[in-house]
Formats: structure tokens, C-alpha cells, sequence
């Protein structure tokens, strides 16, 4: 009985980390100040799944857990690449960090999927090249018809001499080709909304034949929405003149989110199903509305659509984890208990004393602004409000010794707690406030009594975060000349968004 519950246990260990992706490699001449991130790429809101650093050689290392199989982003300095992944593979990569993406290799298990897709995009775009839309739209729609079948059966051939040549699973295979499906779904948009104007026949409608040829494209519509961004932005596009009208019509006042007109017109929308509302509204909420800076109201209004209109459970997780990641923590709420290390091993949490208001700042020492444009502002504003104000600067860089060096060179002469959070990235502190590498620096405002004071910043000269210091601490910060504004508003990063999933 003991032998077959420990083989048990080793299955489920197997089945549970199934999913991760072990992934290390090398770019020759890649600077430690530039990260590597994988996203996953058809989510509607989705956020880095991890974010690994480069050592001075350009060897990188580390694992995530892959929500789904399929296509992934790698983002090196600023560029992305498309990459298939599955669960469970181990992935290497190795290239020259000045020619990424163009061009790098991957072997390991992940290789012949990757293999794939690069033979696939290489066809495509020799394809692509010798299409001339805009003289497609200006066929008959019979020709039109015809030659849109003869370009899905050519790359369809291509796509099967690259699997054959390559290997491939059958999943990759079948995601390219529903992407081609989309892509021609996509075209015949344009042939629909162009074709009245460009032949001069504005009372033009489609045939019979050509929706038939759209509903067999589209297929297994809840594959394709969830699988497939480019079939989503096909069915915005479809429906966008409509959305338009309809908008106008409702006389808007500019107080309206976009969503919420959206939202409203999805709702006259009887035919359309649910899952396709879904996606639809997602994407508008995550293109837009949920940005840095939200005002409360527009947060709350967020809150509402998500909640209300949203039916599905994957959608609305991600969509509410993302307006937490961008708005943060509200204003009331405890600040988190996740312990902090300082320099001697011993530990630390903010807000504990509660003698004093604590303005707390998240940095990492890749992060090239933070020498550069915050670290000078900053030392102005604790030697300010140092009297009433305490301060704590967490650092969330892959190391305690790199926390140690950092801290060190960077805040020297800085009064304030100079405290690490473990794991970096991955620390606790950093999942309880939403904090990712693109939210890096970033600022908030802890009262004396533990509880969040302001909402999370990014940019020490933003004017609120000084009436939030000024009101806690009693004191008056000196008017600041506009041009010095401007400066520090340049000098200070802005958050990137996520895809986005």
C-alpha cells in the first residue's frame, strides 16, 4: 500500500508541474540592464508570466508556468518575437543580442514547433508579397471568390510541406492554419467594406456564396476566439461601422468610458453570442480604458462592466487581475505584511513602527532610469520631508547580493530602509501590490497607521503625489518652476501596458 501511494504522489508531482517551461540560453553581447519576458499571446489582458535577467555573458535561465499550449511573445530589449510553447518543454535559445529577433536559434524539444513556424512565415510572406489587394478589391465577387480559395489551398500546401519538413505537432499545425482562416476572414472584411467604393457600385451587398465561404472559414468559432487575436480584430472590424453609428446616436456627453457605450451595443446585440461579447468588450477594456491613472470613478465603472457584462470566468479573472496590476491597491486598504529583508538578514515591514507616513519605493537595478532620472529627484524628497516622512526603498532585483551592491551604490547618503524583497519579481510584496518589471520605478504612500494612502505612482513630479506627502506630513513642498516639471516629467519612465494578453 505505501509503494503504490508513493506512486501516487510522484504522478501527481509530474501532473502538477506539467505545464512549466524550463528556458535558458545565451545572447552573445547582451547587457545586464536588458530583461527577457515571456507573454502568453492570445489572452485578452495578458501580463509578463516571468522576467529574467542576463548575466554580463548574456546567459539567461529560469521557468513559468504555461497557461495553455501555443504561441507565446519574448520580448529582449525592447523586441518581440513569436515563439509555440507547450507545457512541459524545456527551451533553449542562442543568438547575437544585436540581431534579435531576425535571427537566433532554438533547440531542444521546443525546436522543430519553432522550426515551423519560421518555415511557415518565410512562404507567407514570399505569398503575401506578390498580392496586390488593392486589386482584389476591385474584382467581381465571383473572381474575388475564387482567387481568396486558391490563396487559402496554396499557403494550406505550404503549411503541410513545412510540417513535413519540420516534423511538427499536430496542434501548431492546426493553430497556423486556423490563423490563416482568420487572415482570409480578415481580407474579406476589407473586400466588403472597400469594393462599393473602389468599383463605384455603392448599392454592392454580398452573395450567398460569400457569407457561406465566411462561416465555413470561421468554423469552430469558440476555437477560433480563443486561440486566434487576428479572428477577434476580424469581428471588430466587422462590426465597427455599425458600433460607430450607434455611438453618434446615443448623443455621448464625454463622460462615457468607450466600454460602457460598447458594452451597451454588445447588449442590443441579441444574435451575437455570449463568449464572442465577451472577447469583444475585453478588448476594448483592456486597449483603453484600464490605463495608468485611472480616476477612482473610472475605476469603479471598470469594476461594474467587468462583473456585470463579463460571463466568462478565464476572461474576467484576467481582466481583474490587470486593473489591479495597473490601478493597484485602493486607498483604505492594509498595506501588505509581506516580510522584507534588510542588509544583515534581519527582518523588516513597513508601517510596523507606526510612528510615521512611509513613502515606499520599488526599484531593480536594471532599470537604467532609476540611476538616471529618479534617484536624483528622490534624494530631494526625502531630504524634504525627512522630518515627518519616513522612507523605504525595496529593492526587487534576482539577488540578495545583488539587492546588497545596489543599494549600496545607488542610495548612498539616501536616509531610509534600505529592505529586499525575496525572490525579486516573484516576491511576495511584489504579487501583493501588482508590481511588474514595466511598473518599475513605482511609488505609494503608506499613513502612519499601515494603510495605503495614495495610489500607486510612477513618476516622482507628478503633482498629486506631492498634495498626497504635503497632506500627510504637515509640510508645504516649494512651487515647482514648469520647465522643471517638464524635465522630471521626461526623465521619469511611463509603465508599458501588457498585451495584453
Amino acid at each position: 500500500m505505501s509503494k503504490y501511494f508513493l506512486m501516487l504522489l510522484v504522478a501527481i508531482s509530474a501532473m502538477s508541474c506539467a505545464k512549466k517551461v524550463e528556458v535558458k540560453g545565451n545572447f552573445a553581447g547582451g547587457s545586464p540592464l536588458e530583461r527577457i519576458e515571456f507573454i502568453e499571446a492570445s489572452g485578452v489582458a495578458t501580463l509578463p508570466l516571468v522576467n529574467l535577467g542576463v548575466d554580463s555573458k548574456g546567459s539567461f535561465s529560469g521557468s513559468f508556468e504555461a497557461p495553455k499550449d501555443g504561441m507565446y511573445l519574448m520580448t529582449y530589449a525592447g523586441k518581440t518575437a513569436m515563439l509555440y510553447l507547450k507545457g512541459g518543454q524545456q527551451l533553449n535559445i542562442s543568438g547575437q543580442a544585436s540581431n534579435f529577433p531576425n535571427q537566433f536559434t532554438i533547440t531542444g524539444d521546443a525546436k522543430n514547433n519553432n522550426d515551423f513556424i519560421r518555415e511557415v512565415q518565410q512562404f507567407t510572406q514570399n505569398y503575401a508579397s506578390k498580392i496586390n489587394v488593392g486589386e482584389l478589391v476591385t474584382k467581381k465577387e465571383a473572381d474575388f471568390l475564387k482567387q481568396t480559395e486558391k490563396l487559402q489551398a496554396d499557403i494550406e500546401a505550404g503549411i503541410d510541406a513545412a510540417a513535413k519538413k519540420t516534423s511538427a505537432d499536430k496542434g501548431v499545425i492546426d493553430f497556423k492554419k486556423d490563423e490563416l482562416k482568420a487572415s482570409i476572414l480578415g481580407l474579406m472584411a476589407q473586400y466588403e467594406m472597400n469594393h462599393p467604393q473602389a468599383t463605384q457600385n455603392p448599392s454592392y451587398k454580398v452573395s450567398k456564396n460569400f457569407t457561406d465561404m465566411e462561416a465555413k472559414l470561421t468554423g469552430n468559432e469558440e476555437k477560433m476566439l480563443r486561440n486566434q487575436p487576428v479572428y477577434r480584430n476580424y469581428l471588430l472590424g466587422k462590426i465597427s461601422p455599425e458600433f460607430q453609428d450607434y455611438a453618434m446616436a446615443q448623443n455621448p456627453t464625454g463622460t462615457e468610458l468607450p466600454s460602457e457605450i460598447f458594452a451597451k451595443f454588445l447588449d442590443s446585440k441579441k444574435e451575437m453570442k455570449q463568449l464572442t461579447k465577451d472577447y469583444l468588450l475585453a478588448f476594448v477594456l483592456s486597449s483603453g480604458d484600464i490605463a495608468p491613472g485611472m480616476t477612482s470613478e473610472n475605476q469603479a465603472k471598470i469594476s461594474k462592466i467587468i462583473n456585470e457584462k463579463i460571463k466568462d470566468a478565464e476572461i474576467k479573472k484576467e481582466l481583474q487581475r490587470v486593473q489591479f496590476v495597473i490601478a493597484g491597491p485602493k486607498a483604505g486598504e492594509d498595506f501588505s505584511s509581506a516580510k522584507l529583508i534588510k542588509q544583515d538578514g534581519s527582518a523588516f515591514k513597513i508601517g510596523e513602527a507606526k510612528a510615521k507616513p512611509t513613502l515606499v519605493t520599488f526599484y531593480a537595478s536594471w532599470n537604467p532610469y532609476i540611476s538616471e532620472g529618479t534617484v536624483p529627484v528622490l534624494r530631494e524628497v526625502v531630504n524634504f520631508y525627512k522630518s515627518k516622512v519616513d522612507f523605504a526603498f525595496v529593492n526587487l532585483d534576482d539577488t540578495k547580493e545583488q539587492f546588497i551592491k545596489t543599494s549600496n551604490a545607488m542610495l548612498k547618503g539616501i536616509p531610509g530602509a534600505n529592505v529586499y524583497g525575496e525572490g525579486g519579481l516573484n516576491s511576495q510584496i511584489a504579487k501583493d501590490l501588482g508590481i511588474y518589471g514595466f511598473k518599475l520605478p513605482s511609488f505609494v504612500v503608506v499613513d502612519k497607521n499601515g494603510k495605503i494612502a495614495s495610489r500607486i505612482f510612477y513618476n516622482l513630479g507628478d503633482p498629486e503625489i506631492v498634495s498626497t506627502l504635503d497632506k500627510i506630513s504637515g509640510l508645504k513642498a516649494p512651487t515647482v518652476q514648469p520647465d522643471v516639471q517638464l524635465q522630471n516629467d521626461l526623465l521619469a519612465p511611463q509603465p508599458e501596458n501588457a498585451p495584453a494578453k
